[in-house]
């Protein structure tokens, strides 16, 4: 099998949030779909080791932030390289508390927040099926894909 096919599948990068109690925690991702419209509906992988996976569990609710193509090589670091559990990612992070959750406002070009509707167990990840609550528009920018994360940024 040639599993570099793979790599021309087209998806964007995201940076995923959730609070319990009050740690903030949150993941990079490149796994999120709309998948309905009318009563909009979000599907999102979490592999499931990750902090984020446990806490989203837990919390059943979340923000989905859509980087830009000028998102800091910085910001992916930190969300993409390094646990929750032992560093707290927002420090020197533009981040609002919206809906009593951490959204990533820098370098994005909008943000969701949802709700947990179901979790489908895939082996070595979680599909999290999310019920979109709000959304709103950050900045007029191109979104960040994975092919340009790889070929410009990696």
């Amino acid at each position: 099998m040639d599993y570099s096919v793979l790599n021309d599948l087209s998806y964007g990068m995201y940076i995923i949030t959730t609070k319990i109690n009050n740690k903030k925690v949150g993941c990079f991702i490149n796994t999120a779909m709309q998948i309905t419209s009318k009563s909009p509906v979000i599907a999102i992988s979490l592999n499931k080791d990750n902090y984020t996976n446990e806490i989203l569990k837990e919390t059943r609710k979340c923000a989905i932030s859509i980087l830009s193509e000028k998102a800091s090589s910085n910001l992916i670091s930190k969300f993409g390289y390094f646990s929750s559990r032992e560093i707290n990612k927002f420090d020197d992070v533009n981040y609002q508390n919206i809906e009593n959750l951490p959204v990533v406002l820098e370098d994005v070009c909008g943000y969701i927040i949802g709700e947990v509707m179901r979790v489908i167990d895939v082996d070595t990840h979680d599909i999290f099926l999310i019920k979109v609550l709000s959304t709103a528009k950050v900045l007029e920018q191109k979104p960040m894909t994975y092919r340009y994360y790889h070929e410009v940024l990696k």
